[in-house]
């Protein structure tokens, strides 16, 4: 794994980006309008995982990194967990599901990556 010396360069910082920008935009559409909590705990969970990767990084230390990566994944699973509600209800259909849930994996993925890769060079 490569370093970096921004978090914009860390490839999990821009997977939750993006899953971010998804979420964003789907819940700006009239079919999450009548569920404002789901919608607004969406989005938290959503900005939660790119807040908390560059809060960790910015800490500078590899524990402090570790754990804010950890709440991250956290946000990012219960994401995962929303946008099976947002199924439930109808408010997004089978192909988008599967997109934002392909996402979500995928930055769950990088972030327990990079946690792996910093437990092994402390």
């Amino acid at each position: 794994m490569a370093t970096f010396n921004r978090f914009e360069d860390i490839e999990a910082w821009k997977d939750c980006r993006k899953l971010t920008g998804m979420i964003y935009r789907a819940t700006r559409g009239s079919a999450f309008s009548c569920d404002k909590a789901l919608t607004d705990q969406m989005r938290r969970a959503a900005v939660s995982t790119v807040a908390n990767i560059a809060e960790g990084f910015e800490r500078r230390t590899p524990a402090e990194f570790r754990h804010y990566l950890s709440i991250a994944k956290g946000s990012c699973g219960e994401l995962r967990s929303l946008l099976y509600i947002a199924l439930d209800e109808g408010y997004v259909d089978d192909a988008r599901f599967t997109e934002f849930h392909a996402q979500a994996l995928l930055a769950i993925k990088r972030i327990s990556a990079l946690m792996r890769y910093l437990s092994n060079r402390s």
